[in-house]
């Protein structure tokens, strides 16, 4: 909710300019220094013909030349993640255009972060159909997950300086890896065979002065008995520190924090009440100084029970400011109201790291060579949310802090209080991630056309999540009601009366001796030590996910039997046994629902095991022939078994045609699944929480489908609402039914695997007129049917009326109350009732389909000038659609958050001796703010300005020196021109952290 910006402070000024003369003086004095290669590498051919050197490639188990296979691959070299200045990878990636809704840094906390000890696990998302459809793969093998009940694997377990080079692999996934991998792959290559010694050494920091990185990391290898094994070990750390929301004017201040919401001057009222809407108005306009309304941080007390507070809880008048009606209980100018600024949460959590590796390997002879890889990595992650709050509790008309504020008759029937407790602690968590991850095996040569390999990988993934400043549910009620003990000192009433209580007592004994100590919450800061012990509870709870992977293959080609025209016939084929297994073990507060602010959680695990043989062959049918420099085929077949859904099948056509040379024609067609993860299967049905907007808003009905507006009326009409009270439903106008619902979530034994279709087409250039110039272009396109899909609450309510009726499955898991029509699950409600269940189902069907381009240029322009290095990865998005249930309409995400039409990452390497000088620009074309659906139901809904965010620009400078062989420097300026997260948003389309300044060093051995 930050106002895109461009400004550059005088202090930033002379931050950047300070850096610009240090190495305009460091490349002075450097001229007479050896010359060195370009700081990002890129694979350029020359206008010599270089031989093709045979390798395993990402996406294929047969070795040969890279660019004879089909699938597009866009590679990250270790230098262009260096050349970054960032120090978590997925951050990185994001800049790649197929993975900007990847989880990185800044979604990774506060508000943001998934459960259960998600903070800071950074996932990626390619194509942006969600991060347990991307395969992440380590040096081609599975790597174990980061949480549990997923597939997900957290970035943050990869060490990012053994990493040689990323490969992103879109389409025929699933037919060489296995399943999970519907939208593509992503495989790290780790360095192997390490001689020497590096280390680096980085340091940054915001020129705001906060938000600051290290990295530091060494690499020690040696090879021994005449180059035939090798052993290498390494270890890095990592730190970030913490952002909070606070430390941005944009999020943090109430004065420059901004928001669109309902334009009170466009609310009216007609006949029978019912909301008249201006089309010449606006319906939302930008409001600073915004605040929760009737909610404060030292209480807002009503006392006569009117529904508005009277006084704050130190005693002031309140002052509530307006309220605007269809804001989700927001009010403007209310000097008495909690502010939204810097309400949401961290805008980037603290992640620490740690990662120590060994890898190693011995060739015994050319028929058996043992490798083995074993690491640990332990991440520590802290980043804070919200308070924990109150909306209309309730305090007994002789509270003895009550009569102490107000006087002893202020409330003769009870008074009711809103609170925003940040006196309490603000509610945060607290994770250590352990991975554990080994790798044995052997590999060696069968015959001079045939290689084997046996292999084994076990990871494991321990976390313990700590979620700090969490209301006990009994002892808070206890607390709170505290009145006089016959000798005047104030005491919790059940401790007077062990009967006394309205909420059953679960974690402590009432009675005379009681642990309970009274809370005062009319005041800020008023709360005794004593209290705040007494009701607040860090819970701590545990998970451990493990993965064992068995498999074996032979490799090879026919060369020693026959050849065809374009040279051997290539072959793979093998099997893989896979176990996967997760446990959640909630602290037992939480287990027995005890703490106020959670749902019971019970402890969940569940396991699954596959058994998978597979196969792969490449046919090159011709090559070196006039208008025939090569025409190969490639196909690969997975079969597998799995215990949960049975039997699967995947399988991979592709094919390259380069007529000369300069030209390479490629595509493919693949048929992909992804099996459900233990989570989707066997969660068991435990209670949540979530916010239900509700589609039957009078201002909503007409942003869904067109069934929307009759089947809420219908829907409405069964509950007992009459015709005017139908008309003029506006739920978003009460606070109290806009505040978060109960609900309960679990998995689903019955689902099914999903499937996808995937073909790519493309083209890559190298014209030999113009040395060192590559260009490759691809189109995808991926259909994914019968795909499980778990909706969020207000999805669900969406689903449930978006329906042609609402007799569908979705109405049936959204529970209204007779009468007002508003969705169950309200905190405050004595009979705990629930207003959703939520659960996955094999209902929806994606739909994705855009392109892939790339553009490398190297050149010397001559006369002393150096030399150049250009390089362009981009991306167009066709479309990106949903279909959430069979016969529903296509909901149409292109052009919504991270779903950009255009999307581009370029860079210039300027390399003269032994300075080089690199500029980065990382664009996003503008998405929309609102759905499709929202804006063609309510074309007013916003001045047009605001109907898309802006543009991301992202300007970077780097530059670097080589001051000898063996040891460099180098520095850099991301953000330049500190573009800031735009109106509405704490980190889109980039992150709060602003301009940040670093600075490295690294050396070899």
């Amino acid at each position: 909710m930050k106002q895109c910006t461009s400004r550059f402070r005088a202090g930033a000024g002379r931050s950047a300019i300070a850096l610009a003369a240090l190495f305009a003086s460091a490349a002075a004095a450097a001229q007479t220094v050896a010359p060195q290669t370009a700081t990002v590498e890129q694979d350029q051919p020359t206008d010599e013909v270089q031989p093709a050197e045979e390798i395993v490639v990402t996406g294929s188990r047969i070795a040969r030349p890279e660019l004879n296979v089909a699938n597009p691959i866009v590679s990250v070299s270790a230098s262009a993640i260096e050349a970054t200045g960032l120090n978590n990878i997925t951050d990185v990636l994001i800049r790649n255009p197929a993975l900007t809704g990847s989880v990185g840094g800044s979604r990774s906390g506060g508000a943001s972060s998934t459960p259960l000890s998600g903070t800071g696990a950074n996932f990626l998302n390619l194509r942006n159909l969600g991060v347990n459809r991307t395969l992440t793969l380590v040096n081609g093998r599975r790597h174990v997950a980061g949480v549990p009940n997923t597939a997900a694997v957290d970035t943050n377990s990869i060490p990012q300086d053994l990493i040689e080079k990323i490969d992103v692999l879109t389409g025929g996934a699933s037919a060489i890896y296995g399943a999970d991998g519907v939208s593509g792959v992503v495989n790290f290559v780790l360095r192997r065979d390490f001689e020497g010694i590096s280390a680096r050494l980085q340091a940054g920091i915001s020129d705001d002065g906060d938000a600051g990185n290290q990295l530091a990391s060494i690499v020690a290898g040696k090879n021994f008995a005449d180059g035939r094994g090798n052993v290498t070990a390494a270890y890095e750390y990592s730190n970030t520190e913490r952002l909070s929301s606070f430390a941005r004017p944009f999020s943090g201040d109430p004065s420059r924090y901004r928001e669109l919401w309902q334009n009170i001057n466009d609310f009216r009222r007609g006949p029978n009440g019912v909301p008249i809407d201006d089309p010449n108005l606006p319906d939302r306009i930008i409001y600073t100084n915004l605040g929760w309304a009737d909610s404060s941080p030292d209480a807002a007390v009503d006392l006569n029970g009117d529904g508005i507070p009277d006084f704050t809880g130190s005693g002031l008048v309140y002052d509530g400011g307006t309220f605007l009606p269809g804001s989700s209980g927001r009010a403007r100018n209310g000097s008495s109201n909690t502010p939204t600024a810097g309400y949401f949460g961290d805008l980037f959590p603290a992640i620490e790291r740690h990662a120590a590796n060994l890898l190693t390997s011995f060739e015994f002879s050319d028929a058996v060579r043992f490798f083995a890889e074993g690491k640990f990595v332990r991440t520590r992650a802290y980043s804070v949310g919200q308070p924990s709050f109150d909306f209309g509790t309730s305090l007994a008309s002789d509270n003895a802090f009550l009569a102490d504020r107000f006087g002893p008759n202020a409330a003769p029937d009870g008074a009711t209080f809103s609170r925003d407790n940040f006196d309490f602690g603000i509610r945060g968590e607290r994770v250590r991630r352990d991975t554990w991850r080994g790798v044995v095996g052997f590999d060696g040569r069968i015959t001079p056309n045939a290689r084997y390999e046996l292999s084994y990988v076990y990871g494991r993934t321990n976390a313990r999540s700590t979620q700090t400043s969490n209301l006990i549910n009994d002892r808070y009620f206890a607390a709170i009601d505290a009145v006089r003990a016959p000798d005047g000192s104030i005491v919790c009433r059940s401790t007077l009366d062990a009967t006394a209580l309205d909420v059953p007592a679960s974690t402590f004994i009432p009675g005379a001796g009681s642990a309970c100590r009274p809370l005062n919450i009319l005041g800020n800061g008023v709360a005794s030590q004593a209290s705040l012990d007494f009701v607040l509870a860090d819970n701590v709870n545990r998970a451990a996910v493990d993965q064992h992977v068995v498999s074996g293959s032979i490799s090879g080609d026919t060369g020693a039997i026959f050849s065809l025209p374009g040279g051997p016939v290539g072959f793979a084929l093998g099997g893989e046994y896979r176990r996967e297994g997760s446990r959640s073990d909630p602290d037992a507060l939480i287990v027995n629902g005890d703490l106020r602010d959670f749902a019971a959680l019970p402890p969940s695990s569940g396991s699954f095991d596959v058994k998978e043989a597979f196969a792969e062959l490449n046919v090159p049918v011709l090559a070196n022939l006039p208008f025939a420099e090569l025409l190969s085929f490639s196909a690969a077949l997975r079969l597998s078994d799995y215990s949960t859904v049975g039997s699967t099948t995947t399988w991979k056509l592709d094919g390259i045609y380069a007529p000369i040379r300069d030209i390479r024609i490629r595509g493919s067609y693949s048929q992909a699944v992804r099996a459900p993860n233990i989570g989707e299967l066997f969660l068991p049905a435990t209670g949540t929480f979530g916010f239900v907007t509700d589609p039957c808003d009078l201002s909503a009905r007409g942003q869904g489908t067109q069934f929307r507006a009759a089947n809420c009326q219908t829907l409405l009409a069964n509950l007992g609402l009459t015709p005017t009270q139908i008309a003029s439903f506006t739920p978003s106008r009460v606070p109290s039914a806009t505040t978060s619902r109960r609900g309960t979530t679990g998995g689903n034994p019955n689902l099914s695997e999903e499937t996808a279709k995937t073909w790519t087409a493309g083209i890559v250039l190298q014209p030999r007129f113009i040395p060192g110039l590559t260009i490759t272009a691809d189109w995808y396109d991926i259909r994914i049917s019968d795909a499980i899909n778990t909706p969020t609450p207000t999805e669900l309510a969406e689903l449930c009326v978006d329906q042609p009726t609402i007799d569908n499955q979705f109405c049936a898991n959204v529970f209204r109350a007779q009468g007002t029509g508003y969705v169950l699950g309200d905190g405050s409600d004595p009979q705990r009732r629930i207003g959703f269940n939520v659960g996955p189902a094999n209902v929806a069907a994606f739909r994705t389909s855009g392109a892939d381009f790339s553009v490398a240029y190297r050149f010397e322009p001559g006369a002393n000038l150096g030399r150049f290095d250009f390089r362009l990865d981009g991306g167009y998005l066709e479309n990106l659609s949903f279909v959430p249930s069979p016969g529903a309409d296509v909901d149409v995400d292109t052009l919504e958050a991270y779903n950009p039409r255009w999307r581009g990452n370029a860079n210039v390497t300027w390399t003269l001796d032994a300075f080089s000088l690199n500029y980065g620009l990382l664009y996003w074309s503008k998405t929309r703010r609102f759905t499709t659906e929202e804006l063609a139901g309510d074309p007013d809904i916003s001045d047009p300005r605001y109907f898309f965010y802006p543009e991301l620009f992202q300007h970077d400078i780097r530059a670097e020196v080589r001051v000898n062989d063996r040891f460099r420097f180098y520095g850099g300026v991301n953000n330049l021109f500190e573009q800031t997260p735009n109106l509405g948003s704490l980190n889109y389309p980039i992150s709060g952290v602003g301009r940040f300044i670093y600075a490295g060093a690294s050396f070899r051995l």
